[in-house]
């Protein structure tokens, strides 16, 4: 009896051992990668600039004294950051805003969603030749960007100016040049990648600048002519796959970004940018 007893308790303790083991590895995918819920190291693409400024000087250390270990890619365009991010070399990224993000996502049939809009530098109308709207000569030469992001802001930003008036049906996903209807000032425009637009403000008349590239340019964002009144829809976010939306880790990137540091990081080292509504209304 006494040695059935050894044995009971030696296989009781082998069973807590194997099942100690099954525990430990549930938090792990079959290649032992870390499941998108226990995800400690986070690969964050960015575009080259403030946006990855602003995760590497406020996202990156409130995460890290959450336990997370961050890595940032730089980008310089709008294409691969989506790509990597759906081919899983990232975990997230900070470029674009909602109507790009959706938009390309269904062309390229991938399963990204947003997690949050940020501060986002306003896109504004530069010049070294007129200093106001009103001097705009007639025939002055404008160059703006030619990706579907920045183009429909470009143009927008235009009518609000009174510059060009754009068709009433335009979809604000596919707008383009072929959609102003009016261009009182007979303004030769030219589309060059958004880039490059910085260098143009010393060579032409106009340049519609986004707000990042400007800043990367070491622009002075108040030197526009005019900034952008943005909407919601054009402030940058942060996107995942939508497979990790429940992952603990983009629950503290939400909160991270929520909180009162990161928007103590934005007013030092980001002014000028324009604070989505859900945080003006915090104030």
């Amino acid at each position: 009896m006494r040695k059935n007893g050894v044995i009971a308790a030696l296989l009781s303790i082998v069973l807590l051992l194997a099942a100690g083991c099954g525990a430990n590895n549930t938090s792990n995918d079959t290649t032992g990668n870390e499941t998108s819920k226990e995800k400690k190291k986070i690969t964050f693409g960015a575009t080259a600039g403030p946006y990855s400024d602003m995760v590497t000087k406020a996202i990156k250390p409130i995460m890290e004294a959450k336990g997370y270990a961050l890595e940032v890619i730089e980008f310089n365009d709008y294409v691969q950051p989506n790509k990597a991010l759906a081919g899983g070399s990232l975990d997230a990224n900070l470029f674009q805003h909602i109507i790009y993000l959706k938009k390309f996502a269904e062309d390229n049939k991938l399963d990204l969603v947003d997690v949050i809009s940020v501060p986002t530098a306003p896109m504004g109308l530069y010049s070294k030749k007129f200093k106001t709207v009103e001097e705009i000569t007639d025939g002055a030469e404008l160059a703006i960007a030619n990706d579907p992001a920045n183009l429909a802001r470009s143009l927008l930003l235009l009518q609000d100016l009174g510059l060009i008036k754009v068709k009433a049906d335009a979809d604000p996903t596919k707008i383009s040049e072929k959609d102003i209807a009016e261009n009182p000032k007979n303004l030769k425009i030219s589309l060059l990648e958004a880039a490059q637009l910085p260098r143009t403000v010393e060579g032409t008349d106009l340049a519609v600048v986004a707000g990042n590239f400007a800043l990367a340019a070491k622009m002075d964002l108040n030197s526009a002519i005019k900034l952008e009144n943005m909407a919601e829809n054009y402030r940058n976010v942060i996107a995942i796959n939508t497979k990790d939306s429940d992952g603990q880790f983009v629950k503290d990137l939400k909160e991270t970004v929520e909180s009162d540091e990161f928007e103590r990081a934005i007013d030092e080292y980001f002014q000028g940018f324009s604070k989505p509504e859900w945080m003006a209304a915090k104030q």
